[in-house]
């Protein structure tokens, strides 16, 4: 066996446009959004272009579909887990929890926000920020806040959750030690869950 072929992960079936934008995801995860381009991807499948462009007509096509494959997961993966808890208050403490330790999505989330001037980066990330604001408000509302500081309160969840992004992204930080970290999600969860 060659070395090539030891480092080419082995194909057994067509690749699907899906396995494409979750390769594409993956890249942006590891290397950013500028970093998806056709060949290292095509070579990382193990594929040739062309079952890239037996999908995709382009790179932002490809782009396009890796960043509505990423918004349909977290809107399943998030909010479709947190629909059967009834109490709301519970609900955003899952909320809280399942958030904090999503680790690739906050490493995807990071380096969107560092690629917000690109013209397919920024609607999506307005999207998903408007549902997760109108989710937080509607969470806290239900938990029995004023409209006024429900939406207050879902303001500063969600700065909270960027600003930490952004200071780890800011001060490369490594992830904080699992006790310090589980310290820190339980401090956001007590200030900002309303007591009952």
């Amino acid at each position: 066996m060659s070395l090539a072929s030891a480092t080419k992960p082995e194909r057994t079936g067509r690749l699907s446009a899906e396995d494409w934008a979750q390769a594409a995801l993956d890249l942006i995860a590891e290397q950013g959004v500028a970093a998806v381009a056709v060949e290292p991807l095509a070579r990382r499948l193990g594929v040739t272009k062309g079952s890239f462009y037996w999908h995709f007509p382009s790179r932002d096509a490809l782009l396009v579909a890796a960043l509505e494959r990423w918004e349909k997961v977290e809107q399943d993966t998030v909010f479709g887990k947190l629909e059967a808890i009834g109490d709301p208050r519970e609900r955003l403490r899952a909320l809280f929890d399942l958030v904090a330790h999503e680790f690739k999505s906050h490493v995807i989330y990071s380096e969107l926000l560092k690629a917000l001037d690109h013209p397919a980066v920024q609607p999506v990330i307005g999207r998903v920020s408007e549902r997760r604001l109108d989710y937080l408000t509607a969470s806290f509302r239900q938990a029995g806040l004023s409209r006024t500081d429900a939406q207050h309160r879902a303001r500063l969840a969600y700065a909270a959750y960027v600003g930490f992004l952004q200071l780890n992204l800011q001060l490369h930080h490594a992830r904080l030690q699992h006790d310090e970290f589980e310290a820190y999600v339980e401090h956001v969860m007590v200030t900002l869950i309303p007591a009952p």
